[in-house]
């Protein structure tokens, strides 16, 4: 999936701004090495940067880390896909803000991530929990159905109990795990739906003409509005899953 990093940070910072409180959960040490998964433009990079000696972050979008190594000159980036970290016993904290669902195999990321760790480590995460943007996902479904497309959900929005048993099976102590409904607002007005749907299902859109994107784009709206639209925004139905455990 290619991303449009200009158009991340500025119509869809909200990503960011509530990574801020996960960052909370972070231990401030000096000494520490963070690994930062997913870090998008540096944002949430930046600010880990003040609570220890050493961070890294890594993208799977090239985008992403060109933006980040622009903006933060400073730190240290690397364009990198989370299921290749062959790190060992290298990261005090390893952390991730609205990434894991993007990845299908948990499994192995957890499995590398715990490798990585150093003893007492601590994964700090949180992502999108099952029911996660489900009338967007419906609504989506239903929208290009209407033109002949088959859509098949590439998110993984696991459950509190079944994330549970992947950490769990690789050996983290669990402290904190919980899911929470989490409506996330959009920028005013009708459009930014569109720019919403154009960032997060731009290789599903790939499939149709401009003319016909704009169709699913409006019946899209006309689906979710009942649910989703308040008369001057959108609040989308997020459900997030949050996460501390050490090794």
């Amino acid at each position: 999936m290619k991303w449009d990093s200009t158009l991340y940070d500025n119509k869809h910072h909200f990503v960011s701004e509530y990574g801020m409180d996960l960052i909370n959960l972070v231990p401030i040490n000096d000494t520490n090495a963070i690994l930062d998964i997913g870090c998008g433009t540096g944002v949430l990079c930046n600010t880990l940067s003040k609570r220890c000696g050493y961070i890294l972050g890594i993208d799977g979008s090239n985008t992403m880390i060109e933006k980040a190594k622009h903006q933060y000159p400073n730190l240290d980036f690397k364009y990198m896909d989370a299921l290749e970290i062959n790190d060992k016993e290298r990261w005090d904290v390893v952390f991730s803000n609205a990434v894991f669902h993007w990845i299908n195999n948990q499994d192995l990321l957890i499995k590398n991530i715990y490798r990585s760790l150093k003893d007492g480590g601590i994964l700090v995460c949180e992502f999108g929990a099952y029911g996660n943007i489900q009338k967007i996902e419906e609504g989506f479904t239903k929208a290009v159905a209407e033109y002949g497309y088959e859509y098949h959900s590439k998110f993984t929005f696991p459950t509190v109990e079944s994330f549970q048993r992947i950490l769990e099976k690789h050996g983290f102590k669990i402290e904190v795990i919980y899911d929470y409904d989490r409506p996330t607002q959009l920028d005013a007005g009708r459009s930014s739906l569109d720019l919403w749907i154009r960032q997060f299902y731009q290789n599903e859109l790939e499939n149709f003409d401009e003319n016909i994107q704009k169709e699913i784009l409006e019946l899209l709206a006309k689906y979710v509005e009942k649910d989703l639209w308040d008369e001057t925004k959108w609040i989308l139905d997020y459900r997030r899953l949050r996460v501390v455990a050490y090794k």
